[in-house]
C-alpha cells in the first residue's frame, strides 16, 4: 500500500504544487538577497517494512542531501498526518522536516527535486511534500 504525503501551507506553496513559480522577494537594504525557502516533508512510514530508521535517514543525509545542498540546510524531527485516499482515515507518522534557503535561481529547484525523487525511490514513497515561499536571506 502506498501513501500520499503532502502539506500545503500558503497560497505560494499551492502555486508551486500546481506548477507555477512563486514571485521573487523584493529585499529591502540590509535584508539580503532574494531566496526561495523550501520545506520538505519526509514521511518515515514505509509500506511492507519497518519505518525509516535513524541510521537509514543519516545515510540518506550523507549520500543525497549534503551533496545536493552543500551550502547547508536544517533538519527537524516532526509528527505528520495525512489522509489515506483508500481508507479515508487520517494516518499519523514520524516525519523529518528539511528546510533550505536557496538563491532564487534556476538550479535551486532542480537540486531540491533530486533530493525528493531519491527519497521517494529509496523508501517507496508516493510523494515527499514540499512548500516554497519567497524570502530574503543573508548567509
Amino acid at each position: 500500500m502506498r501513501k500520499r504525503f503532502a502539506f500545503v501551507t500558503s497560497a505560494a506553496a499551492l502555486a508551486v504544487l500546481a506548477g507555477c513559480a512563486p514571485q521573487a522577494a523584493r529585499c529591502p537594504a540590509g535584508t539580503g538577497q532574494p531566496m526561495q525557502v523550501y520545506s520538505l516533508f519526509f514521511g518515515r512510514a514505509v509500506p511492507n517494512r519497518p519505518d525509516v530508521a535513524e541510521p537509514e535517514w543519516q545515510a540518506f543525509v550523507e549520500d543525497v542531501i549534503t551533496p545536493a545542498l552543500p551550502a547547508g540546510f536544517t533538519v527537524l524531527d516532526a509528527r505528520g498526518a495525512w489522509r489515506s485516499p483508500r481508507s479515508g482515515r487520517t494516518v499519523h507518522e514520524a516525519t523529518k522536516l528539511l528546510i533550505v534557503a536557496l538563491p532564487d535561481a534556476a538550479g535551486s529547484l532542480g537540486a531540491v527535486n533530486r533530493v525528493r525523487t531519491e527519497y521517494q525511490a529509496r523508501f517507496d514513497q508516493q510523494l515527499v511534500g514540499m512548500t516554497v515561499h519567497p524570502s530574503c536571506g543573508l548567509f
